[in-house]
């Protein structure tokens, strides 16, 4: 027991170093300085569906919290598509989850990165892209791209530190819900869902 205790510890430990580590290298890219805490892992994979025929997409799984959560719901790890910037945690990922599809690429080009092999649609999409660092068009712009590879109804959930809607409503064809707080995180986040129609 005290030998899988201290496994835990050490493997939160790397997990937050690489983290720290890829924050001080490209602070735009990664939005905080710690991983995704487990509450807010669990309430945002609570939007999947295990009974859905169709696979998840999760976008900046970064050390794989989140990851861990969606698996956690029931569905197979062969539903969960991953898309990663950073090659440091798309190899990490690639060890962790070996039966997930990990790809490595820019979140912002959804067709150039998943390609012509990935599904043509996803029952969900959950995002820790750090949104509040880009210019709020390109923010736009991925909400859309995403929400088009939705069915109508089902959301795209999006966490944020900032205390308003990184896609604000008004600016699209889609509406934006909040979806709470969670306070147990490091910082503090909020939580939004995107969706149309349904």
């Amino acid at each position: 027991m005290l030998e899988r205790l201290a496994e835990r510890i050490t493997g939160n430990f790397k997990d937050e170093l690489a983290f720290f580590r890829s924050w001080v290298n490209d602070p735009k890219a990664i939005g905080s300085v710690w991983p995704t805490g487990a509450p807010l892992a669990r309430k945002l994979a609570s939007v999947v569906n295990p009974r859905s025929d169709l696979p998840v997409l999760e976008i900046g799984p970064g050390t794989g919290t989140i990851t861990k959560a969606i698996l956690a719901t029931g569905i197979a790890p062969e539903q969960l598509w991953t898309v990663e910037y950073s090659a440091e945690f798309c190899l990490r990922l690639q060890q962790s989850f070996p039966q997930v599809h990990v790809v490595h690429g820019d979140a912002f080009d959804l067709d150039a990165t998943l390609g012509d092999a990935s599904p043509a649609g996803f029952d969900c999409a959950i995002s820790a892209l750090p949104l509040l660092n880009f210019p709020l068009p390109l923010r736009k712009a991925f909400v859309n791209q995403v929400l088009d590879r939705l069915p109508p109804g089902r959301p795209l959930i999006q966490f944020s530190y900032g205390p308003k809607s990184p896609a604000p409503p008004g600016f699209a064809d889609y509406t934006t819900t909040h979806f709470g707080m969670v306070l147990r995180n490091v910082p503090p986040a909020q939580i939004w869902v995107y969706a149309r129609g349904g």
